[in-house]
């Protein structure tokens, strides 16, 4: 189990491509005949594999037992070899720290700064503090301390908010021969800015304000960390000190602070800042300067204002790359100016990806209303309805009404076919049947004309036949409840009338009209019906009474 894992973490290390980018920083010192005695040779994989695993299983063993598994790999091993090892385990000292006292008694193995300083990373992210301090004097000992040394020493410390400490780790290596540098401090602010421990930097560099006196430089990284945060009240003041002490800010410190007082919305601070360098230092004004000015009047819609600053850009002889044009393109079509911004794309010789982002980004924000051409002006009324339907969870809704305006038609509404069945069950309601049968046999639905027909013919009789069901019934039988009228004939009249509700609205127009008409006229008739029978019944007994 503990070789297949080793195996998938040592895989990305058999490419040779790989291995030279991991140890790509190391290559350079390793080749140095005056900082490394061992040449580079290739890694043999499996002897890395088993070699870690020997570690990782024996890290808490004897070192008699640890020395003697490792012996018969000893002519594999060099710094180079040392290296890999620690990429194996990034975060664990025990193995590499066993690996390293290992090394120690080999005659062909010598360390240098690279491995000093890789194994004090490591240790450091492991937190052991103790063999962190252990490792940093021995490196000062052996003279083995460069500028690496200080930048992951101070990080590790900074991260435990070891601030005194950072302090002291100068004082200590100061002890050992490494005197204060500025090009040390420098190279150690900026590395602490960068992993935004700017505070950390800030007070190490005024703790040490009286060993090493801090340059432009210095002071430039802190303010570009402190912008970085957001924090510009604390880059202020670095840039009042900055000025106090006689430093000039150069263009990148203004540059930096400019985008700061734009991110923050602080339009009219940020032009302010760049008007006082337009008024004193015209000359130090480039292409980035204009550039960032530019960018921002084109997010706020000063697209007047950025046309000035780019003809005053093009007076000075500066050209515009594609990242100015983008920006330009970028406010014109924000505020609707397709035809000038599309002028602009088609002057451009070579148009790169920043170009195409910004077309497209400003095309995607543009949101061109899409109904007002057509004889329909709210033509966006249906993605509309559909994204509020699907929103409120009614999907069955949404895809029905796509459906029907995809096609273009006529809903036809559905049937009530309890209602529809109670009102006609009856004997008043055959003609209504007969009719309507006829008019769907016209419009070709001959199935459903013969189920209505069949219905109707049962409707006509179903009095009867209920009255002789009851009177053939026995006294001593108990009559079981009726069914509602309309249960012995609803599962075939369903689908008829499913179907029906499919037609196309002229279809249902014609036979619903035509069921109306007859429905009317065989009321009439019945009515008729009734009037002669009542008629001859009176008739009837007129004559009787007078015989």
């Amino acid at each position: 189990m503990l070789i297949r894992r080793l195996k998938t973490l040592l895989k990305p290390l058999s490419d040779p491509h790989v291995r030279l980018i991991a140890t790509e920083s190391t290559q350079n010192q390793l080749s140095n005949p005056s900082n490394c005695l061992n040449p580079i040779t290739p890694i043999n994989q499996p002897t890395l594999l088993k070699v870690c695993t020997i570690l990782y299983q024996q890290q808490n063993s004897p070192d008699s037992r640890l020395h003697s598994s490792l012996s018969s790999y000893n002519p594999s091993f060099n710094p180079e070899f040392f290296l890999q090892v620690c990429n194996t385990y990034p975060y664990s000292w025990r193995p590499i720290y066993r690996f390293f006292l290992y090394t120690q008694k080999v005659p062909h193995f010598t360390h240098n700064s690279v491995t000093f300083n890789k194994m004090l990373d490591v240790v450091g992210k492991s937190k052991n503090i103790d063999l962190f301090w252990e490792t940093c004097r021995e490196m000062g000992k052996l003279g083995l301390v460069n500028d690496k040394t200080f930048r992951i020493a101070l990080k590790t410390l900074a991260l435990a908010r070891e601030l005194k400490t950072c302090v002291g780790f100068f004082h200590l290596m100061n002890g050992f021969g490494v005197g204060y540098k500025l090009e040390t401090l420098n190279t150690v602010v900026e590395s602490l800015c960068e992993d935004k421990l700017v505070e950390e930097a800030k007070f190490v560099t005024f703790k040490l304000k009286e060993c090493v006196e801090p340059n432009g430089v210095t002071y430039k990284w802190l303010i570009w960390g402190f912008c970085d945060l957001g924090n510009l009240i604390e880059a202020s003041k670095i840039w009042n000190l900055m000025v106090d002490e006689g430093f000039e800010p150069d263009v990148e410190v203004v540059e930096t602070m400019m985008e700061a007082l734009f991110k923050t919305n602080k339009y009219d601070e940020a032009m302010k800042v760049f008007q006082m360098m337009r008024v004193k230092r015209m000359h130090d004004l480039g292409l980035s300067s204009y550039r960032l000015v530019i960018k921002w009047m084109c997010k706020r819609g000063k697209i007047e204002q950025a046309n000035g600053m780019f003809e005053e850009m093009c007076q000075r002889g500066i050209q515009a790359d594609n990242l100015t044009l983008a920006s330009i393109i970028y406010g014109l079509l924000a505020r609707g100016r397709i035809r000038e911004a599309y002028r602009i794309v088609e002057g451009i010789e070579i148009p790169d990806i920043s170009i195409y982002h910004r077309l497209i980004k400003a095309l995607l924000r543009l949101r061109l209303r899409k109904g007002r051409k057509g004889h329909d002006p709210l033509v966006n009324f249906d993605s509309i309805f559909v994204g509020g339907l699907i929103k409120a969870g009614k999907t069955v809704e949404a895809t029905k009404y796509v459906e029907r305006t995809m096609k273009k038609g006529m809903e036809v509404p559905r049937f009530d076919y309890n209602k529809f069945l109670h009102y006609y069950s009856n004997e008043e309601g055959v003609m209504m049947f007969e009719e309507v049968g006829k008019k769907l046999r016209e419009v070709g639905l001959f199935d459903l004309a013969d189920i209505l027909e069949r219905y109707g013919q049962k409707m006509a009789t179903r009095n009867r036949r209920r009255e002789r069901a009851v009177d053939e019934t026995p006294p001593y039988v108990s009559r079981p409840a009726a069914a509602p009228l309309h249960m012995p004939f609803f599962s075939t009249l369903r689908p008829a009338l499913q179907r029906l509700y499919m037609t196309r609205a002229s279809a249902y127009r014609d036979a619903l009209k035509s069921f109306i008409e007859g429905y009317q006229e065989g009321i009439q008739q019945i009515m008729e019906k009734k009037e002669d029978s009542s008629k001859a019944q009176q008739e009837g007994n007129t004559d009787k009474n007078s015989t």
